[in-house]
């Protein structure tokens, strides 16, 4: 479908990608990936056609269909309903059906030509057979799953803010139908419902889907494949997120030993040179080591990926243990109600995820607690609380004259500058980029200041609304370990679920204008919610194991007499003993391969290495399923005993 062939991208004078390939096939669910800067963006302008690239070629088979939806449609404005703009996604099928209408005019006109009756049906069937009588129902079906209310869809496009904007033309897009599809953050303006739909249907998209995210859990739940750029390769892994990672660190590994080995070989060479270079005696062998050491191909250094923070986060003080408490809230605009005389009580220590779809009241909730928005009822401050709010308005707060630099240093006066660098790096401000002006920041870059300033404040009560916006993983997992560190108290709105599982202890969400709270982490509310949704019928054959426990084994027996027990346990022992013989086999593989692969000759051939690294990787998981199998049998074995 499309390839390409030996692909350079050079932006501004560095080097993106050098001789990469890379072949891409219909039903490839692909994660790019890579560290801030690495060209992930780039490289799909590049596909797109909106970039050249500075050599190689891209081959396209045929005439195909390329979508990519990025941020910066938002440029894009209409005073249409926004039905109108993504039925635009059927730009083929609305021309035909010009044509259709155009021929239906010249007709009633009295046109009575065979040829125009002909092109007429001919017409009408093309556009039958390509589902034109289900346009409308296909448009208002995918709007209603990207979260708008079936009244919003004759509204006009420019009456809905920027990340409304972005679902419709998100819409118009998979309306087309592309044969390729480029998601640049596709997550960034969506609430949870919303990517849940846009995960289920990516999982059946027939074409070529192509992810940028900052989102874990999207990419780990869409992806079948994992490309990583790094070292300005492109790197298949086989797999979805999770397995990238355990793969990455094996290969990581390998590529630093194959690294060290070389290095090692160089300086044992170099070193035998400078011992002997005036030597007559051992000219013939210096020249021949100096030649060899000419043409070796040098493995690049291993990358360092490393983004953990050198200081921790302080409070000033420490706060009573009601940290805040609200009662009788209520709040309604223009008439509609939002939230409605509800309580809710924040606890010292407590991390709070504040969950759901767009639109029922988080962020107004947040900036109730935040003082920052007018309702009804009462909310009580508690002792020594001192709070620091971060959303996406407070950018506006930010002192335009000043540097990225000294905005942060401002709130920070105990750090120094090497702690302050270290942060900024993790918030994707390295280099000279410090140095800029905050007037001239971008919105995303203006974010992550501000986050970083939240961080710093030294408040013991944390308010964030949309923290990881903006941000890529490596940064997202920065903001995880302050977090985690962090002692005080705070209140989190994400729909990033990778990112609360990891920082949360309770979970609030709305149910019938009410908040309500739930005691646990999002996976076990996640479990339990969608064991709550099960009908009463089906829970009761359904066997589900809770996340944060082990695997529960469920006594099934199924045999009525004492010689079937017996054959199905000699069959049993039969299949224990060939599954372990095949075990000791495959652990000896794998030794010898172990063995082999931290030989010098193989260690400095990269290429080679990574072969037998393949070899070593399928051997594992050969054994990971053995292994499984045999403890599958010894707890057949163990409940057959038991009886």
């Amino acid at each position: 479908m499309l390839n390409i062939d030996n692909l350079g991208i050079e932006f501004a004078g560095k080097w993106l990608l050098r001789n990469a390939s890379y072949q891409f096939f219909p039903g490839d669910r692909i994660g790019l990936i890579g560290r801030n800067g690495a060209g992930k963006s780039t490289l799909l302008k590049v596909l797109a056609g909106q970039m050249s690239q500075s050599e190689g070629h891209i081959h396209q088979a045929g005439k195909i269909r390329i979508a990519y939806f990025h941020q910066d449609l938002l440029s894009y404005h209409t005073d249409r309903p926004i039905a109108d703009v993504a039925r635009e996604g059927f730009g083929p099928l609305l021309k035909l059906k010009e044509e259709i209408d155009d021929l239906l005019l010249r007709m009633e006109a009295g046109e009575t030509r065979q040829e125009v009756w002909d092109k007429l049906a001919e017409n009408q069937a093309q556009f039958d057979a390509q589902g034109g009588s289900q346009i409308d129902a296909q448009v208002h079906s995918i709007l209603s799953g990207l979260g708008f209310r079936p009244e919003e869809h004759e509204q006009p496009y420019y009456t809905f803010s920027g990340g409304w904007r972005m679902r419709v033309l998100l819409a118009q897009m998979l309306l087309n139908s592309p044969d390729i599809l480029l998601l640049d953050e596709p997550t960034n303006h969506l609430d949870l419902p919303s990517i849940q739909w846009l995960e289920s249907y990516l999982k059946t998209f027939p074409g070529t889907c192509i992810v940028v995210s900052h989102d874990r859990f999207f990419i780990d739940r869409v992806a079948n494949k994992i490309v990583e750029i790094y070292l300005k390769q492109l790197h298949t892994y086989t797999g979805n997120y999770t397995y990238f990672l355990a793969e990455k660190a094996l290969r990581k590994e390998q590529h630093r030993r194959a690294y060290d080995n070389q290095q090692k070989f160089i300086e044992d060479q170099e070193l035998f040179i400078n011992r002997f270079r005036y030597k007559s005696s051992k000219a013939t062998q210096v020249q021949s080591r100096v030649k060899q050491l000419e043409k070796l191909e040098r493995v690049l250094p291993p990358e360092d990926e490393t983004g953990s923070m050198n200081f921790r986060f302080k409070m000033k003080v420490n706060s009573g243990k009601e940290v805040l408490a609200l009662s009788d809230i209520h709040k309604a605009y223009e008439g509609k109600t939002v939230i409605d005389h509800t309580a809710a009580t924040v606890m010292r220590g407590d991390k709070i995820a504040f969950i759901g779809a767009n639109g029922i009241g988080k962020s107004t909730f947040l900036r109730i607690m935040a003082g920052t928005e007018p309702f009804e009822g009462t909310c009580k401050i508690g002792h020594n609380v001192t709070y620091s709010f971060f959303a996406q308005h407070q950018l506006e707060a930010l002192n335009l004259k000043n540097t990225v630099f000294q905005e942060v240093a401002a709130c920070a006066t105990d750090k120094t500058e090497a702690e302050l660098r270290s942060l900024l790096g993790c918030f994707m401000f390295s280099g000279d980029d410090i140095l800029k002006k905050i007037q001239v920041l971008s919105g995303g870059e203006k974010s992550r200041v501000a986050l970083a300033k939240t961080l710093l404040s030294e408040a013991n009560f944390l308010l964030l609304d949309e923290p990881t916006n903006h941000l890529d993983m490596g940064s997202i997992q920065v903001l995880v370990q302050a977090l985690n560190a962090f002692e005080g108290t705070f209140v989190v709105v994400s729909h990033d679920r990778f990112f609360l599982q990891q920082i949360a202890n309770k979970i609030w969400y709305v149910e019938d204008r009410q908040i309500k709270e739930y005691p646990g982490t999002y996976e076990e509310y996640d479990w339990w919610r969608e064991k709550q949704n099960l009908p009463a019928e089906d829970s009761a054959k359904t066997v589900r194991t809770k996340p944060t426990e082990s695997p529960v084994v469920v006594e099934t027996p199924d045999f009525r007499n004492q010689k079937q027990n017996k054959n199905k346990l000699r069959k049993l022992s039969r299949d224990q003993e060939n599954i372990e013989a095949e075990i000791t086999r495959l652990e000896a593989e794998i030794l010898a391969l172990e063995e082999k692969m931290i030989l010098p000759e193989i260690a400095r051939d990269f290429n080679r290495l990574f072969q037998e690294q393949e070899h070593h990787s399928r051997l594992q998981k050969q054994l990971e399923t053995a292994t499984a199998t045999w403890e599958a049998i010894l707890l057949e074995l163990e409940a057959l005993a038991g009886e």
